[in-house]
């Protein structure tokens, strides 16, 4: 099993994928969080604790407006936590086991908080190795504002809440950097693959 860290818009999921390869597993934390985030349960208690404004007109979770709320509040954040990373947790746990069931590899960890909620989870120890996907700050705010509608300077916001990015760097066997074309991408992950010696 493989872990990706890196920062924000870095390029994680793209090195995810190209780990994987079409018979592999990426375990993607946060396609598991929107769905814990979407369920009823945690629909009916944003609604109690931050008020209808965090919910989008068909009263479904306003990802946009609960992060405006919770990532200026510590207090707040804890508690959006404590209602999801359960649930992302056992829905990993259950994709994990489906594909080790199934013979199916290599599985790759997109989980960004991985290195910080280690200590819930378990899962870095499980890990044959740790890649890092390094890329330039200024780079990845650009992404984040084209790609995910973002204000400038959000991405840096939302980072200092996380362990530093150096330390995420020193614990990788591996890093890619990305700062180019897809192909370079490609390479980089192949030659990873090549020296840990893992086939498709």
């Amino acid at each position: 099993m493989v872990g990706v860290l890196g920062g924000i818009a870095s390029g994680k999921s793209a090195v995810a994928a190209l780990l994987a390869g079409p018979d592999g597993v990426v375990i993607d934390a946060d396609r598991h969080a929107r769905a814990a985030l979407a369920s009823p349960e945690v629909v009916a208690q944003l609604r109690e604790a931050f008020g209808a404004g965090v919910l989008d007109a068909d009263g479904a979770p306003d990802r946009a407006a609960i992060a405006a709320r919770v990532f200026g509040d510590p207090e707040a954040k804890r508690l959006l936590e404590s209602w999801i990373h359960p649930a992302v947790r056992d829905r990993m746990r259950a994709e994990l086991d489906a594909a080790r069931a199934a013979g199916r590899g290599p599985i790759v960890l997109d989980v960004p908080l991985l290195l910080e909620n280690d200590a819930h989870h378990g899962l870095v120890r499980e890990c044959d190795f740790l890649v890092f996907v390094d890329a330039d700050a200024a780079e990845r705010d650009a992404r984040a504002v084209q790609r995910r509608g973002w204000a400038p300077g959000e991405v840096a916001r939302r980072e200092a809440t996380q362990l530093p990015l150096e330390t995420k760097r020193a614990r990788a066997r591996y890093v890619i950097e990305n700062r180019g074309a897809l192909s370079e991408l490609e390479s980089a992950v192949g030659e990873i693959l090549a020296a840990e010696g893992v086939r498709r």
